[in-house]
């Protein structure tokens, strides 16, 4: 039996995509329909099975790097422009997980040109195949017309590339997708409802599995992905990663429980990748329409995580961040046994870290402001009282950690800004 913490890759990869299409519901599938064809091309190639799940996931997570929902559906026009930004953030996020090095340089230069050639290499380096084939199908998506049927419009899409093999793209992937485009459910398949389960199928097992030391290492990439849209956002899941784990330890849990209490942490914002990046940064307080927006992340962090077999009690941890004791939290209104120890601790460490980090529109509070807010929410049944109290006892270490945590985090923002030449540094409080 496959033990709790043992998940396939993919389950995450393929989590990861449907966040990030939770911008916007034009961009719903994209990632899926790019991987889709890229697999059916890499067949029709005849690439094994280790190749065809590397660019299968580089389809699933080839625009990580497109931040807002103007540059997501500006890459959605057939003569998109400006794509150098997107595909630079995309591979610097890749290359931070090392098992992902091979899929962060085929997304690197996935709009890459074929110009009769010249598109074999950049600079003196060369471009894997597989770079120019997430090109054509990421391209293919983009002329299909999701309102019309598609077998109406697979004629004028192939006439199309076959206008541009050559200059925009290599001769024999044109070939090679005019293989796949001559069978109707290849086309069925790509707007099909049910694509993701056709994609989980065709990856072996549903890839390598990770442990819960292998969860972790991935949930970086994630944090990444989450926090990096934003220079305020930038350290902030770290933090609530290690302050959780701290209180958790401080509480006397096993180290097993605190690794996982960590690992809940890493993903308790992934909902957030719903959020348009200019309510994340505003200075003022929210509107309400714009705080409605805001609360919708949790839901969508549980929605997207409870498909992962053995993720289910972490997924609760993640999710509940912003539940209550006394039942009034959001957006599922728990309490009792539901509402475990660990989901407190969570609840916990997100409004510890959240008060003491530096927000758009305010400074990070002091000790005292801090606790004094920790102890109102406490008697208000808003925070569990007895975790409260081990912060107050406590409140040096737990902020040390999370200074530590964010600090390198921070690091880490400044190497990717430096890369990417995307915006000012950030002040740690």
């Amino acid at each position: 039996m496959r033990h709790e913490q043992e998940v396939p890759t993919f389950d995450l990869v393929r989590c990861l995509s449907r966040a990030m299409d939770l911008i916007d519901s034009r961009m719903a599938n994209h990632h899926l329909r790019v991987a889709y064809i890229c697999n059916a091309m890499a067949e029709e190639l005849g690439m094994d099975a280790s190749a065809r799940e590397l660019v299968l996931t580089a389809g699933t997570l080839h625009d990580a790097g497109a931040i807002s929902l103007g540059e997501r559906l500006a890459l959605n026009e057939f003569e998109a422009s400006n794509v150098e930004p997107h595909c630079e953030r995309g591979y610097q996020f890749l290359l931070a997980y090392e098992p992902f090095h091979a899929i962060a340089r085929q997304v690197r230069y996935h709009h890459l040109h074929w110009e009769g050639g010249k598109g074999e290499g950049v600079s003196g380096n060369p471009v894997p195949l597989e770079s120019h084939l997430l090109h054509l199908a990421d391209r293919v998506d983009s002329l299909i017309d999701l309102r019309k049927p598609v077998l109406l419009q697979r004629r004028e899409i192939c006439r199309e590339l076959r206008r541009y093999s050559g200059s925009r793209f290599r001769p024999d992937l044109v070939e090679a997708f005019l293989g796949c485009a001559c069978k109707e459910y290849f086309w069925l398949d790509i707007v099909s409802p049910t694509i993701e389960p056709l994609l989980a199928a065709s990856v072996r097992e549903g890839g390598a599995l990770l442990n819960l030391e292998g969860l972790l290492g991935i949930a970086g990439l994630f944090c990444r992905v989450i926090d990096f849209r934003s220079r305020f956002t930038a350290v902030h899941s770290s933090g609530v990663a290690s302050v959780a784990e701290t209180l958790a330890r401080l509480a006397g849990l096993p180290d097993k429980e605190c690794m996982k209490v960590r690992l809940a942490g890493k993903f308790h914002d992934l909902g957030k990748l719903a959020v348009p990046p200019e309510i994340l940064e505003k200075a003022t307080r929210l509107q309400q329409s714009e705080r409605a927006v805001m609360t919708t992340h949790t839901y969508h962090t549980y929605r997207i995580l409870e498909s992962i077999k053995g993720l289910e009690e972490i997924n609760a941890w993640a999710s509940f961040h912003h539940e209550r004791p006394d039942g009034k939290g959001y957006p599922f209104r728990i309490s009792g046994e539901e509402y475990s120890f660990c989901c407190r601790i969570m609840s916990v460490a997100d409004v510890f870290t959240a008060l003491t980090e530096d927000r758009p529109y305010r400074r990070g509070m002091d000790s005292r402001e801090t606790l004094n807010t920790l102890l109102k929410m406490a008697e208000d049944f808003q925070l569990d009282n007895e975790l409260v109290a081990t912060v107050r006892g406590n409140f040096d270490q737990m902020n040390d950690a999370r200074r530590s945590a964010q600090s390198a985090a921070l690091r880490e923002y400044e190497g990717f800004t430096r890369a990417t030449d995307q915006g000012p540094p950030i002040r740690m409080p």
